[in-house]
């Protein structure tokens, strides 16, 4: 009986040739598999929200559930992940530096980051994530906005005063902090439109990217509107002040 000396060149009666062996799939490391879960778990809850169970995510990624949980033990460890990932990952130490600067205008700052924030961090997952958390226990909303209120809106409230003329490093005021929220959360609302509502976003530039006039017409109106408002009623205390001292001087 003569003896097959290449096995793989081996006649197959209805194909002709021996079906390939099948590939053996790459065995993932312990970092790469981590990778893996965790930029699964991003897509699938910006998807889903965090109501969805961890055995989907499995299924969906292509892990058991037990492998799942052998790297995140339990859901809160991998949403805190999936937080510091998304959230103080994407922060751009930069932001910071821009708004110091002292050689640019408040304006220059506001509309240089918010062109920056808006398109780099602003993104699908980011938004959905946010907007899930808000509508379940907040955990996520609760640690963004600390981070905000420690490290950028001191700044943007510090950039507002100064376009008014004003040195003052005191605690903002509710009413500063509410026009400013109004700014803040206008840009998070331009990326609610888009990645929430499916809606197009105004745009002079390429399609990924959200418009800069749209950026710097917004930062612009606001500092106006910070102004007006808050121009006239410094006007107006002074003015009282003012009277009330002629009237006991007279």
């Amino acid at each position: 009986m003569p003896i097959q000396t290449n096995p793989e060149r081996a006649l197959d009666p209805a194909a002709g040739l021996a079906p390939e062996p099948p590939r053996m799939r790459r065995r993932l490391g312990v970092a790469e598999r981590e990778r893996q879960i965790l930029e699964g778990a991003i897509g699938f809850f910006a998807q889903n929200g965090f109501g969805a169970q961890l055995r989907d995510l499995g299924r969906s990624i292509g892990v058991t559930h037990a492998l799942l949980y052998h790297y995140f033990p339990t859901k809160q460890a991998l949403i805190d992940r999936v937080y510091l990932e998304v959230f103080e990952g994407r922060w751009n130490p930069e932001w910071e530096a821009l708004l110091d600067d002292p050689e640019k205008t408040p304006e220059e700052k506001l509309t240089g980051f918010y062109d920056d924030y808006i398109n780099s961090a602003l993104n699908r997952e980011f938004t959905r994530i946010l907007v899930f958390s808000g509508l379940s226990d907040h955990a996520i909303t609760d640690r963004f906005f600390s981070l905000l209120r420690q490290r950028l809106f001191p700044r943007l409230i510090r950039e507002t005063r100064r376009f008014r003329g004003l040195s003052s490093r005191a605690k903002s005021s509710e009413r500063e902090l509410e026009l400013l929220m109004g700014l803040h959360g206008g840009f998070f609302y331009i990326a609610m439109r888009r990645w929430i509502y499916g809606q197009g976003v105004a745009n002079d530039q390429a399609p990924e990217r959200f418009s800069h006039s749209l950026v710097h017409d917004r930062v612009l109106g606001y500092l106006i509107a910070s102004q007006t408002l808050f121009g006239q009623a410094h006007i107006s205390a002074a003015s009282k002040t003012s009277a009330g001292t002629r009237k006991r001087n007279p």
